[in-house]
Formats: C-alpha cells, structure tokens, sequence
C-alpha cells in the first residue's frame, strides 16, 4: 500500500465510534422488526432528500416520494432529474461493490446521466468549491485525478482501519480530489452510505444524509477545516458525531411506526418470508380459515401500507397472486 491517506485517530474519535458500537447493538433488533420494512422506506425518502438538499434541491420529502412513485411535481426540471437520478442509485445500492472503482464510475452514471454530457467519468478540466467567500477549495488537477482515485482505492482495498474511519476518511478524500464536473457530494456520501450498510446493514434504517443537512454548516466547516489543516480527522470527528445522532433519533421513529402497526399486520409480518407465497399458503402458516378476515385485517392493511406487495399488481385479483415483503 503505497499510500495512506494523513488522518489522526484523537481520543474523541474513540468515544464516539464506542458509542455508535453501542447504540448499533441496542438497537440491532429492528433489522428483523415487522416495522424493519417502513423504517427502511422512510430511511430511503430522508436520505435522498437529504442528499440533494445539500447541494441546494428545494424538493421535500413529500415531493421527493411523489417522484418516487411517478406522480407529477411541479418543479423545476432539473431537480426533478436529480432526483430521478438519486432515487435510482439508492434502489439500485445493493449491486455496487464499494471497493471497486468502475463501479464508483457507474454510479455517477446512474446519478448523473441525464444533467451531464460526461457523467460516469472523471473530469477532464479544472474545479473549484465554492463558498459565501467565493473560491474556497481549488482541486487538484484532472490530469492527476484518475491516478489520486486510483491511490485511494487502493488504500481502501488494504486498509484495516474501522468502517466507521474508512468510510469517512473516503467520503472526505474523494471530495478533495472532486474528481467530476459535478456530483461530487452527492457522490461521497454515497459511497459513505454503501461502506456504512456494508459494515452493519442496520443503516439501512438510519439516514444520516438526513442528519447532515441538519448540521449543514458543519459538515462544510469540517470540510474546509480538514483542508486546512492537510488531513481528515476533523470531518471523521462530524461524520461520526452525525451518525451517532441519527442512529439516536431512529427509536423514536421505530415507536411511531409500531404505533401505525395493527397486531394482524405485525403476525402476517413475522411469518411472511422473502419467497412469494399466496394467500392460502400465508392463512396456513397464521391458522387462519375464514378467507374474507384475513383479507380485511392482514393482507389489505399490509398492502395498503406497504408492507408487503403483489407478485402481479397489474392484477389484483388475479387467481396466481402472490405476496411477499416489501423490498425497499
């Protein structure tokens, strides 16, 4: 490993990855909770919102969840193509492997494809980030940017350094280098989010993106301030201060959500699998007989929740239908 990105690991960064390991295990039981499915919807909806209201998207959650279901927002088209941008990279999260650098290219792709004419590559010109200031961080060169990225993935690679490091550590470092024309905090904090989910997938239900734009000004200052100084320790200090938040305000949530949960629809979720099954076969496994209950206080409750969704929703009624869990 030639090189290692310069970052101090302080005894406040100790404490806080203590308490993130802590609170994650108090909370790990959620993963697996017939809420798990909702907090994972509304997890996804905060995080993309989040995200793009960084980088200055007026859309709310509301409007971001309309575009997700393909209704209509009035807004401009450039947002809305960000976020049709954003809502296909984090649906598609799970088919990207953090440690692989075509794959970071595909994703800008994904993210970018319809607001730049050179999205899933690294930029050919140079950049600046700017502030209320002007010109707050000049990067480095494009002739230099594949072989910086090429570096840092190969850090990444052989690092033995906590997740909970790593993956800040990257998140800065790629927003150093700022190796595309644009989307570059968009960007960062999804790989951040991939190595997070990776490392323990109950982030699936923690938006922290959702918890930066509430430290906006922080996360900006941690950023400029670890420039300064040459390395990253200052924004590993944030992003792990920011985590630990978010994972604290996620009971909360859960308690909301299980408040908006029938008994019925909390059974039919605990022994619902992933596989299809159909109707029958899910009163079998709940000892249910009279067809028309379970219709009204299991499945249509799940379905009109989201719980769970049809094999066929084109055909409700269909004879074949088939119901599994919602995957987000």
């Amino acid at each position: 490993m030639n090189y290692t990105p310069p970052f101090t690991i302080t005894d406040d960064i100790i404490d806080l990855i203590a308490g993130i390991s802590h609170e994650l295990g108090r909370i790990d039981y959620l993963r697996n909770s017939p809420q798990a499915i909702q907090l994972r919807k509304i997890s996804q909806i905060k995080t993309i919102t989040g995200t793009l209201q960084i980088e200055g998207n007026t859309l709310d959650e509301q409007q971001i969840t309309a575009v997700l279901e393909g209704k209509s927002v009035i807004a401009p088209m450039r947002e809305i193509s960000e976020a049709q941008g954003a809502i296909l990279l984090y649906q598609q999260a799970d088919e990207f492997d953090f440690l692989n650098q075509q794959h970071l290219l595909q994703a800008h792709q994904l993210l970018m494809g319809d607001l730049l004419d050179h999205a899933g590559q690294y930029r050919h010109k140079a950049v600046g980030v700017y502030g209320a200031g002007g010109v707050s961080h000049v990067a480095p060169p494009a002739n230099r940017v594949s072989g910086l990225m090429s570096d840092l993935f190969a850090w990444l690679q052989e690092t033995t350094t906590h997740p909970l490091i790593s993956s800040s550590v990257f998140h800065y470092e790629l927003e150093f280098i700022h190796p595309f024309e644009d989307g570059n905090g968009r960007m960062g904090r999804f790989w951040q989010y991939l190595m997070l989910n990776y490392w323990n997938p109950v982030f699936s239900l923690i938006p922290v993106e959702n918890m930066i734009k509430s430290k906006q000004q922080g996360y900006y200052d941690a950023l400029r301030q670890s420039g300064a100084s040459g390395e990253s320790t200052l924004f590993i200090r944030y992003m792990c201060s920011a985590m630990l938040e978010a994972i604290n305000t996620l009971q909360t949530r859960s308690d909301q959500v299980s408040d908006q949960v029938s008994d019925q629809v909390k059974k039919l979720l605990n022994v619902l699998p992933e596989s299809w099954l159909s109707a029958v076969e899910i009163m079998q496994l709940l000892d249910l007989s009279h067809k028309p209950t379970f219709r009204k206080n299991y499945l249509e409750p799940a379905l009109k929740q989201q719980y769970i969704e049809m094999q066929f929703p084109d055909s409700p009624r269909s004879p074949k239908q088939k119901y599994r869990k919602y995957k987000v």
